[in-house]
């Protein structure tokens, strides 16, 4: 069904198609069936380039000139995909914010390289429980079966540039949404082979192992954006500084708070003598710098002495302000203090906050969206199983980047209590107030009060875990 090409109008695709191929100006225009906001965002790496209005037919258009060659992405809140844009393009999109990623179509120009890179994104999504039961196996065996599903990618990619002319850009993207994914999953390995199989130490892995480390670009400046070139460097550097730590400085394999200061100092030293390219310099470090905080979540000369680190080697002065509130919120986050004065909404519209919420009663304040549907509907059953072995708690789940009549079909889906449903408006007030840095993340309340900001589904409430609250 994503093969099949879904046009737009034909009085769009006549108005872009006007406009000579030999023009450097580029168009993109689209339709978007249930638009959830009035705009879509256009931007080139972090930086925003326009806006366009939606209009009453759920149309959009942009006219780009002098444009940067290279990755995009637009945004419609609270969504976002990638676009591959060159000089001359028009080309056209039509998707439906009910199903965003799996509904997106490009057709005209470059709409070859751009819904292979959708296909792409949308196959390592549904891999994810395949790659899962892989980690179990033998390294040779593992890597064998990673490097078989990547050639099969490959020979598609191979196919389409034989058919479609694509430029050297815009295939070494493409080729980039293969490799970038593929090799995470061997830079995971060693730690989830580990996990899963129970083993004491890890396991030792053939030199051929990691052969693609000898070819990698650490400072490809056109993809520092993206995603699985930046998810690919943060496991990587993360899997350099840990076995380095392990064999070198004789560092623990259980991770102590100290460890966690020794092992990210390293990391950051690691960053700042192989990484050039300032963005993504800037972008490793504020993820180390925000990773130590949100695991070791305290206030103390520790947290101090990295965070004056870390402001040594950043250049970018947002970063730093970020770091700096996301530091001050820890610290409100603290056991004891009062839960944020955060407001959501019900299932009727009507708002009200988390203290209200959680008084007089022990409160799990969970997270979920939209756009990740497998965690949601993982993350309910697992719910109702801690509601039943849990009943002193009452879990109340928080929704996050989803358009409001999204939020109310989800909860009907799967048939959840609406009286303890919540939706809220604004993603990033609620991320930054709670530390939302995962969906497995929930916030532990007794009558208001925080017993732990910093929990976690999944293992706070294992069965060796005691009773996180007196009554």
């Amino acid at each position: 069904m994503r093969k099949f090409l879904l046009f737009l109008s034909t009085s769009i695709f006549i108005a872009c198609g006007e406009n000579s191929s030999s023009s450097e100006s580029v168009y993109f225009s689209g339709e978007i069936v249930n638009p959830t906001s009035n705009y879509v965002v256009l931007y080139k790496n972090d930086v925003v380039l326009d806006s366009a209005k939606i209009d009453d037919n759920n149309r959009f258009s942009f006219t780009i000139e002098n444009l940067e060659e290279g990755l995009h992405h637009f945004d419609h809140s609270p969504e976002l995909q990638y676009v591959f844009l060159e000089k001359g393009d028009s080309i056209l999109v039509r998707l439906n914010t009910v199903a965003f990623d799996e509904s997106l179509v490009f057709s005209g120009s470059n709409a070859e390289v751009n819904n292979f890179m959708i296909e792409m994104f949308l196959n390592y999504e549904d891999e994810e429980p395949l790659i899962g039961s892989y980690y179990e196996l033998l390294p040779k065996d593992f890597s064998n079966k990673i490097d078989s599903l990547r050639n099969q990618k490959l020979i598609e990619l191979n196919v389409l540039s034989a058919n479609e002319d694509l430029s050297d850009n815009a295939f070494a993207m493409a080729k980039a949404s293969i490799d970038y994914n593929s090799y995470l999953y061997k830079e995971k390995y060693p730690f989830y082979h580990k996990k899963k199989t129970g083993e004491d130490t890890f396991h030792d892995l053939d030199l051929t192992f990691y052969n693609y480390r000898e070819d990698l670009n650490v400072n490809n400046k056109d993809m520092v954006y993206f995603r699985p070139y930046y998810d690919f460097m943060i496991h990587h550097f993360g899997n350099l500084s840990y076995m380095a730590c392990m064999n070198e400085c004789g560092m623990d394999s259980h991770l102590t708070k100290k460890n966690h200061l020794h092992l990210n100092r390293h990391k950051m030293i690691l960053i700042d003598s192989v990484v050039k390219e300032r963005d993504l310099r800037d972008n490793l470090f504020r993820n180390v710098t925000m990773d130590y905080l949100l695991k070791v979540h305290e206030s103390s000369k520790d947290c101090d002495d990295f965070i004056a680190d870390f402001e040594k080697l950043s250049e970018n002065q947002n970063h730093k302000e970020e770091i700096s509130s996301l530091y001050y919120g820890i610290k409100n986050l603290q056991a004891n203090k009062e839960v944020p004065d955060l407001h959501v909404e019900n299932s009727i519209g009507q708002k009200t906050s988390l203290k209200e919420i959680a008084k007089d009663k022990n409160t799990v304040f969970y997270f979920w969206t939209a756009t990740q549907k497998r965690h949601f509907r993982n993350v309910s059953k697992h719910i109702k199983k801690l509601q039943k072995s849990h009943p002193q708690y009452t879990f109340v789940g928080i929704n996050v980047k989803t358009s409001r009549p999204q939020w109310q079909a989800m909860v009907n889906e799967q048939q959840l209590d609406t009286l303890n449903q919540y939706w809220g408006s604004d993603f990033e007030h609620i991320q930054q107030a709670l530390m939302v840095d995962g969906l497995n993340k929930c916030v532990i309340t007794e009558d208001s009060l925080i017993v732990d900001a910093f929990a976690n589904l999944y293992y706070s409430f294992s069965p060796n875990k005691k009773a996180l609250v007196s009554k």
